[in-house]
């Protein structure tokens, strides 16, 4: 419980010591282990974390995530005993970390399929990629200085032959 407690807590927040955790992060951690559903709604979520953490705190230790836990656990399992409920809250929380598949998807719509087509791409922007619609990086944006002396797109370049 207390390595699941660690993860949720460090998710998406680097300078987190595993140590704390507040409301957005526990709401997460209820979603993904299972302990939300049709008995525990989020509401009910934020109220236990209201009443454990401390006055005028934003979040809570590993004791206090314990005693909202088993107050959870009264509403998600309501038809076993104290020492059930226990138990079967531990095992929906232990081992688990933040889940990231599926939340957040890339758009296959009408519209963003044809703006992200470079194929299509027309002018300075067509320039910007290969063929195979890879882009060229700096290599495709910079004005690279070409000190051949002939005029840009200029097509008889090379062919003077000096004689004259």
């Amino acid at each position: 419980m207390e390595a699941t407690f660690a993860a949720f807590s460090k998710f998406g927040d680097s300078k987190s010591t595993g140590k704390e955790l507040d409301n957005k992060k526990l709401s997460k951690l209820c979603k993904d282990t299972g302990i939300m559903g049709k008995l525990v709604t989020s509401t009910d979520v934020d109220i236990c974390f209201s009443k454990h953490k401390p006055k005028g705190g934003r979040t809570i230790t590993m004791k206090e995530f314990k005693a909202l836990l088993e107050d959870l656990s009264v509403k998600r399992f309501p038809k076993l005993s104290p020492e059930e409920r226990k138990a079967a809250m531990e095992k929906l929380v232990s081992d688990k970390g933040p889940q990231t598949a599926g939340t957040t998807k890339t758009a296959k719509g009408g519209a963003t399929g044809r703006l992200t087509d470079t194929s299509k791409y027309t002018g300075s922007h067509k320039e910007r990629f290969g063929e195979d619609g890879k882009g060229k990086g700096l290599e495709g944006r910079a004005d690279l200085a070409d000190n051949s002396g002939y005029v840009g797109n200029y097509k008889g370049a090379d062919t003077f032959d000096g004689t004259h």
